[in-house]
């Protein structure tokens, strides 16, 4: 079995309704996010998962909606949590092997999600 993962970044801003502190203005942030799928070798072509097909899925699901974006207009409470769960679900409505998702608000703050409903 193989893990193949693909790295994203893109600029959004968004505030988080549900909390107190200075998170809960709207401020941005250069996002980083990595979509790790999980698949067995083909032997024919050597490949797990092509990367093209991941790094195309992902870009028009996620970035291309989310870049340069207030990410509120796109989910109610836009924590990195529940971003991570967002692109989770999205990669399994395209039938993509998802594995893992991470997402990065800063250079040293991330979450990491493996499925399964958080809330």
């Amino acid at each position: 079995m193989f893990l193949v993962t693909k790295e994203f970044i893109f600029d959004s801003a968004h505030f988080l309704p549900f909390y107190e502190g200075k998170c809960e203005t709207v401020h941005g942030h250069t996002y980083k996010i990595q979509v790790t799928v999980q698949a067995q070798k083909d032997e024919k072509t050597g490949m797990a998962f092509d990367f093209v097909e991941l790094k195309k899925t992902v870009k028009k699901e996620i970035v291309d909606l989310w870049d340069h974006q207030l990410l509120n207009d796109h989910l109610e409470n836009p924590s990195a949590e529940n971003m991570a769960e967002y692109i989770w679900e999205k990669m399994e409505e395209k039938k993509i092997p998802i594995f893992e998702v991470k997402v990065w608000e800063t250079p040293t703050s991330l979450v990491t999600y493996r499925g399964g409903k958080s809330f």
